[in-house]
């Protein structure tokens, strides 16, 4: 299997930001591909899990 770097950027108050073309396996069973990058939750709040909808702009979730 070949290795491929993958980036990842935490970024203070906000998402986890993956730079790379992922393949996502949701606990259903269902797979999808983001390309390029994709923004994870961290701050719980978002409307859209696992991914980031900019919900903790309106909060105080401020981890590193």
């Amino acid at each position: 299997m070949e290795k491929t770097k993958v980036n990842v950027k935490i970024n203070k108050g906000g998402p986890l930001l993956v730079l790379n073309t992922v393949n996502i396996m949701h606990a259903d069973g269902s797979e999808e591909v983001r390309e390029n990058r994709v923004s994870f939750c961290r701050c719980g709040l978002s409307a859209n899990m696992p991914f980031c909808d900019g919900a903790h702009k309106a909060s105080d979730f401020e981890k590193g």
